[in-house]
């Protein structure tokens, strides 16, 4: 694996972003210098994470989400 996280990421499994090796290894994010522990998904070249709604759900069952841009940071949270 390489040492840089994945321009973009899902916690989603059935998202075509989502990455079940990489999510086990571990991802920080780093949003506007802050750190943040409920990103849904992130992406680094648009500047945006997805992050959670309080406890609402959509009409399908899955959280409801707000897209929030700034700028990202991604690293890994185990140092290889």
């Amino acid at each position: 694996m390489s040492d840089t996280p994945p321009d973009r990421l899902a916690l989603d499994p059935r998202s075509p972003f989502h990455d079940a090796a990489l999510l086990e290894r571990g991802i920080g994010i780093r949003f506007n210098g802050v750190e943040r522990d409920n990103v849904e998904e992130y992406s680094i070249s648009e500047g945006w994470i997805r992050v959670q709604v309080g406890k609402s759900k959509d009409r399908r069952g899955n959280p409801m989400t707000l897209k929030v841009k700034g700028t990202v940071e991604a690293y890994f949270l185990d140092q290889k």
